[in-house]
């Protein structure tokens, strides 16, 4: 049998997640986070559905500048997908989302997710390491020859260590 583990429990806006509590439901969005009336459109149709939390896209700034309207107009909590530019999740945190997914790999340098890290404490936010075969360390990729899974959790785990080094654990 096996042994259940308890996870230490966070808040994404007025969501509990793990700690014990129940599996929240999240999807994505595939509209154009700059068109606001669709993407809202989609999130109403995934909420319809039972989606609890919804995550955007987030590729340019001028997507970062639609996030405000569409939490505005969210029912559930958002979480902005960066992929490359902090200050995207800069702007996704001053809009009031809740939530990023990042890789800090590909943000830059520590700098830039110690920016991040720092907005996250500041406004309530929660960071999801998000990590792929594409996102993989090229020193790691040289260690493991090329993408798989031991590569991306080993990458994974050391971007959760630099976040929890900043003290963060949200």
């Amino acid at each position: 049998m096996q042994e259940k583990r308890i996870s230490r429990g966070i808040r994404l806006g007025k969501l509990a997640i793990g700690g014990g509590a129940p599996v929240m439901v999240q999807s994505m969005t595939n509209t154009d986070t700059r068109d606001v009336e669709a993407t809202l459109a989609q999130i109403d149709r995934l909420v319809r559905r039972g989606c609890e939390a919804v995550r955007v896209a987030v590729p340019d700034m001028t997507a970062a500048k639609a996030l405000r309207a569409l939490r505005d107009g969210s029912p559930v909590p958002l979480i902005a997908d960066i992929h490359f530019d902090y200050r995207l999740a800069l702007a996704a945190l001053e809009a009031g989302l809740e939530g990023l997914r990042i890789n800090p790999g590909n943000i830059g340098p520590r700098e830039h997710v110690d920016r991040v890290v720092d907005a996250a404490k500041a406004n309530g936010g929660v960071i999801r390491v998000g990590v792929n075969s594409g996102s993989v360390e090229k020193h790691l990729l040289q260690k493991y020859g090329g993408p798989c899974v031991e590569a991306m959790v080993e990458s994974a785990l050391s971007h959760v260590r630099m976040l929890e080094d900043r003290g963060f654990y949200d």
